[in-house]
């Protein structure tokens, strides 16, 4: 797989039926290797390992509803209160992250109120922290530490 821009971790890769898996710590099963899952199980362990988040308060791929339609997160890190505190949008390396990105992660953030947004494809790392009262946003240079 292709070298990302965050630190080497130490994966548990499988090869079955000539595909191969990556281990979810946080969904406890392996996942088929494609070029996004890389991404984002790079970003996991990027909030587990730099940022010191707890995996308790991290949760992978779920389904929303927006406008009545189904839509999948890629990652949420919640507040210990249940609520959100980051959404990230991962993508593949190959796509470039655009404007169209921003659009998605932001009608996602319409339904899931985040206060921090990161967009990335493992080369390129956007942050956002909302400005609700004000209806901005400010870009960040990093994701902040864990803190309770």
């Amino acid at each position: 797989m292709q070298q990302l821009n965050f630190p080497t971790y130490p994966f548990r890769i499988k090869n079955s039926e000539n595909k191969l898996s990556i281990f979810d710590d946080i969904r406890k099963k392996f996942i088929v290797l494609t070029p996004e899952e890389w991404v984002r199980q790079h970003c996991v362990q990027f909030l587990m390992i730099e940022r010191k988040y707890p995996k308790s308060l991290i949760n992978v791929e779920k389904e929303l509803f927006i406008n009545g339609r189904k839509k999948r997160y890629d990652i949420v890190v919640f507040n210990t209160d249940g609520s959100i505190h980051i959404l990230i949008e991962c993508k593949a390396p190959k796509i470039n992250i655009t404007q169209k990105t921003f659009d998605q992660i932001a009608q996602y953030n319409l339904t899931l109120n985040a206060k921090l947004l990161m967009v990335t494809n493992g080369l390129n790392h956007y942050y956002c922290q909302m400005d609700y009262d004000n209806e901005r946003y400010q870009f960040l240079k990093d994701i902040p530490e864990y803190s309770k």
